[in-house]
């Protein structure tokens, strides 16, 4: 399985809303001690734990699927989960589902140009800017303190219901780990 967390390279987006997917992946690797592989021809950093890959792409968003189609080919994978960031629903909401829109998601348009939209999507609520022109500032802004206090209890459920997947359904993972919102 490739496992794919979503965000933007370098230290001015590390720790922003956008880059929630890429966090995830850090705790991925931390938890299972993956191992680096090198090749600069996937255009993102990867990971090998057990017979699972875990892909961050340095494409920036918009280009994504470039990393991941490179990835998917070279070690020919059938199965892709995506964690990303959700303008959609609420912070801390955790939701689980296959295939559909990209709802404006420049990374998940990007994927699905490459490899369709046939993949497993962890959608990680981020919620929304008042204004509606305030998006890519908002995106792109850290959380705030309040958000902080509980983000890495959001990041490691998260990780939990990513690893439950690896041996359960995508039905039993979203009934056991999805959630509405988080109180912090």
């Amino acid at each position: 399985m490739l496992i794919v967390g979503l965000g933007n390279p370098g230290s001015d987006y590390e720790n922003t809303r956008h880059n929630i997917g890429f966090m995830v992946v850090d705790e991925f690797i931390r938890r299972h001690n993956a191992v680096k592989l090198s090749s600069s021809s996937f255009q993102g950093e990867l990971y090998k734990f057990q017979k699972h890959f875990l892909l961050k792409p340095l494409t920036y968003m918009n280009l994504s699927g470039e990393s991941v189609i490179k990835v998917k080919q070279f070690y020919k994978l059938e199965d892709v989960v995506v964690i990303h960031d959700d303008l959609d629903l609420p912070f801390g909401a955790l939701r689980f589902k296959k295939g559909g829109g990209h709802g404006g998601h420049n990374g998940l348009k990007s994927i699905d140009s490459k490899i369709s939209r046939e993949y497993i999507r962890v959608r990680m609520g981020i919620g929304k800017p008042e204004h509606k022109g305030e998006v890519a500032s908002y995106v792109l802004s850290p959380f705030n303190q309040t958000e902080q206090k509980c983000l890495q209890e959001w990041i490691n459920k998260s990780c939990d219901a990513v690893e439950f997947l690896l041996t359960h359904s995508l039905e039993d993972t979203s009934s056991k780990y999805s959630q509405k919102a988080m109180v912090c």
